[in-house]
C-alpha cells in the first residue's frame, strides 16, 4: 500500500502546484531554491537545473534562499553568469551569511534581501589553509566583483573592497581590512533592497502579491546521488571496494569478491563524477593503483616500491575524487574538506582490511559456504591426498610453502601437497613451515623462522 501511495504523493507535491498555476494565469509564480552549502560543482549543477525548471514553467521570479560561507571560484563564476544571463528576474534572500563566493552570487542578483543578523562580503580568494592566494586570482575576483556590481547599478569600488584590503573608501572601509556589510550597512550603501525575516516577508517588501511558490524538487536520481555521496555511505563503499580486492587476491577465480568490488567502485565514483567532483585522471589513478598492487603480489616477490606506489595511488584517487579540486589546482578547496576526505578513506581502508582478515579466516575454515578457495580438482597422481588421517598425522611436521600463502595456499610435506592457511601474515613460496593444526581438510601452518625467533 505504501509503495502504491508514493506516485500519488509525488504527483500531489510536484504537479498539483503546476496545475493550479496553469488554472490561474494571473498568479505570480515564484520559483525558489536553496544555496545553503559550500559552493562547488554540486551547487552549480543544482542551480542550472533550477533555472531550466523555472524557464520551462514560465516563472515570474527566481528566488535564491542563501546561507553559505563561500566555496569554489569557478563554480561561483558559473552561477553568477547564469544569473546575469537570466531573462527571469533573480532575487536572493540572505538568511545569515553570503560570504566570499556567496557575495559574488548575491551581487549578481537583481535584488538582495537580508535578515537582520545577516552579513555579506569577505570575498578574498583563499587556499586550503585560509591564506590569500596569489594576486592573479585576487585580480580576477576583483574584476568579477566590479563588473558584476556595475551591471546591477551597485558601487563597483565597494564591491572591490570586499576582495582587496588595500581599498580605502572614506566612511566605509580603511586600508588593511576586507569589507563585510551588516544588513543595515548593506541597505545604506545600496547592496540590499530590504531587510526581512522570512520568504513571505521578502515577497511582500518586493511588492509581490497573489503569488505561488514552487520549490525545487529533486528527482529520484538526484536523491540516489545525494545518498551515495554522503560521507558515511562513501566510507562503506570504500570498505567494500578494498575488501573485495583483498578477498579476490586471496582466492583468485572465485569471482564474487571482485564483482562486489567493481559494483562498489561504480557506486562510489559515478555519483562523484556526475556531480563534477571526480575527474577522469583521479579514477584512472585509482585503477592504476589497483593494478600495481596486483603486480606486486603476483609477479614481484616481497612488497616494495610497486606495492607502495599502488597504495598511494589508490589512496590519492579515492581521496581527491571526494574533493572539488580542478586537476592539481586546489584553490578554493577548504583544507578541512581535504583532510576530512583523507581520513574517511584511510579509516574505511583500515576497517576493511581488519574485517577482511577476521572474516577471511572464518570463511576459509567454515563449511557453510563450502571451500571458496582452492576447490579445483586435485589428482592423487599429482601428489595430492584427501585422507583425514593423513592430514591429522601432519600436525607437527615441517615442510615448505609450495605456493605463496596469502594466507591460503599450498604446502609440500615430503612428496605430498596439502591445502594450508598461514596462522599469521603471508608466507612466501619456498619458506620452511611447520604444521600447527588441522581443521576441515585444511592444515594451519606458521613459518619456522617465526617459531624459532627468526633462526631457521
Amino acid at each position: 500500500m505504501i509503495l502504491k501511495l508514493k506516485p500519488i504523493l509525488f504527483f500531489i507535491s510536484v504537479f498539483l502546484p503546476m496545475l493550479s498555476i496553469l488554472a490561474n494565469d494571473s498568479t505570480f509564480v515564484v520559483y525558489k531554491f536553496n544555496i545553503k552549502e559550500e559552493i562547488a560543482a554540486p551547487v552549480q549543477r543544482k542551480t542550472h537545473e533550477a533555472f531550466e525548471e523555472a524557464r520551462k514553467m514560465h516563472a515570474d521570479l527566481i528566488l535564491i534562499h542563501m546561507n553559505t560561507y563561500g566555496g569554489r571560484l569557478d563554480a561561483a563564476d558559473s552561477i553568477r553568469t547564469m544569473i546575469l544571463r537570466s531573462k527571469i528576474p533573480v532575487y536572493v534572500f540572505i538568511d545569515n551569511n553570503a560570504a566570499s563566493a556567496g557575495a559574488l552570487i548575491s551581487i549578481a542578483c537583481d535584488s538582495i534581501y537580508m535578515t537582520t543578523a545577516a552579513n555579506i562580503g569577505a570575498a578574498t580568494v583563499v587556499d586550503q589553509s585560509g591564506k590569500p592566494v596569489p594576486d592573479k586570482y585576487q585580480s580576477y575576483m576583483r574584476s568579477m566583483m566590479r563588473s558584476t556590481a556595475e551591471s546591477k547599478g551597485r558601487d563597483p569600488d565597494i564591491a572591490q573592497a570586499m576582495v582587496d584590503p588595500r581599498i580605502y573608501i572614506e566612511g566605509i572601509i580603511d586600508t588593511g581590512k576586507v569589507l563585510t556589510f551588516t544588513a543595515s550597512e548593506a541597505m545604506k550603501f545600496g547592496f540590499c533592497e530590504g531587510i526581512a525575516e522570512s520568504v513571505p516577508e521578502v515577497l511582500t517588501k518586493a511588492g509581490v502579491k497573489d503569488y505561488t511558490i514552487v520549490e525545487q524538487q529533486f528527482s529520484w536520481t538526484d536523491n540516489v546521488i545525494h545518498f551515495l555521496i554522503n560521507p558515511f555511505v562513501s566510507g562503506i563503499l570504500i570498505m567494500v571496494i578494498i575488501g573485495g580486492i583483498y578477498f579476490e587476491l586471496q582466492t583468485p577465480g572465485v569471482g564474487f569478491p571482485i564483482a562486489a568490488s567493481v559494483v562498489a567502485a561504480l557506486l562510489y565514483f559515478a555519483p562523484l563524477y556526475i556531480q563534477g567532483m571526480a575527474e577522469n585522471w583521479e579514477i584512472l589513478l585509482f585503477i592504476v593503483g589497483v593494478i600495481l598492487i596486483a603486480v606486486e603480489i603476483f609477479a614481484i616477490p616481497g612488497f616494495g616500491v610497486t606495492g607502495v606506489l599502488g597504495i598511494i595511488f589508490v589512496l590519492t584517487g579515492l581521496t581527491l575524487s571526494m574533493t572539488g579540486n580542478m586537476g592539481l589546482d586546489f584553490t578554493g578547496v577548504a583544507l578541512t574538506a581535504l583532510v576530512k576526505s583523507f581520513f574517511i578513506v584511510v579509516i574505511a581502508m583500515f576497517a576493511s582490511l581488519i574485517l577482511s582478515f577476521y572474516f577471511g579466516k572464518k570463511i576459509l575454515t567454515s563449511t557453510i559456504f563450502g571451500h571458496l578457495a582452492l576447490d579445483s580438482e586435485q589428482l592423487k597422481e599429482a601428489g595430492f591426498t584427501s585422507s583425514d588421517s593423513t592430514y591429522q598425522s601432519m600436525v607437527g611436521n615441517t615442510g615448505v610453502a609450495f605456493t605463496v600463502l596469502r594466507p591460503a595456499g599450498k604446502v609440500k610435506i615430503g612428496d605430498d601437497i596439502f591445502d594450508a592457511t598461514a596462522e599469521a601474515g603471508f608466507i612466501e613460496k619456498g619458506k620452511k613451515v611447520r604444521v600447527t593444526g588441522y581443521q576441515t581438510s585444511q592444515l594451519f601452518v606458521i613459518a619456522i623462522a617465526e617459531l624459532e625467533g627468526g633462526n631457521e
